[in-house]
């Protein structure tokens, strides 16, 4: 097939269903059972997640990041504070997940607020990661402009010779997110296009309002 045919690339999705009753009543439970099932059937980066941030003229950005940890609280993840996700968040802290689980046919969608976390949670992690990972922090000006990667090694060089000896410490530069959510969408492919779709919807007592949407 050449890309002239790309209008007729489709597949019918048939691998499961979804209905209310398949439902935790708490979407955070509900995402750990269907992050769980991805870490099980053993897809590819089952953490992985597109994240979406907008910037003061409104332009909608996306990348992905790898989660770090979930739970009631909501979503974690880390990054540079000077890339431009991080800029963006600073002044907007609006956020969109999606968790993009291809070969169960299942999507995850989250919208919430991203906020700032502590530097020692933040630090907990950093020395948690391969000291690899923690010199290509101190390595990379993310975002920033680089001319070649012959000089992205080279300061990776320079900063594994500085740290020979010791503990990598935390890059002042370096933080992370939590993102509390307010909506949360699970995705269910069907056939014919009639996927099943369920979005929660924080409520002011903090429970959550469960409604099917159309396809």
């Amino acid at each position: 097939m050449t890309i002239e045919h790309l209008a007729d690339i489709r597949r019918e999705y048939t691998r499961d269903h979804l209905d209310e009753t398949m439902l935790d009543a708490d979407p955070m439970l509900q995402f750990e059972l269907w992050l769980k099932q991805a870490i099980d059937a053993g897809l590819p980066d089952p953490t992985a997640m597109t994240i979406a941030t907008v910037d003061e003229q409104g332009q909608p950005s996306q990348r992905i990041v790898l989660l770090k940890d979930s739970g009631p609280d909501g979503f974690v993840f880390y990054t540079n504070l000077g890339s431009r996700k991080a800029q963006e968040l600073k002044h907007n802290n609006k956020i969109s997940l999606h968790f993009p689980w291809h070969h169960l046919e299942r999507q995850v969608k989250v919208c919430g607020v991203a906020k700032p976390l502590s530097v020692a949670k933040v630090s907990q992690y950093f020395l948690s990661r391969p000291k690899e990972s923690q010199l290509a922090a101190w390595a990379s000006r993310q975002s920033q402009p680089v001319s070649t990667r012959q000089m992205l090694m080279s300061e990776f060089n320079r900063m594994k010779q500085k740290f020979a000896d010791g503990q990598i410490p935390l890059p002042d530069f370096w933080g992370g997110y939590l993102v509390e959510p307010h909506e949360i969408e699970f995705w269910q492919g069907g056939a014919h296009r009639l996927h099943d779709r369920f979005n929660y919807t924080k409520q002011p007592d903090n429970s959550w309002q469960i409604t099917r949407l159309n396809p």
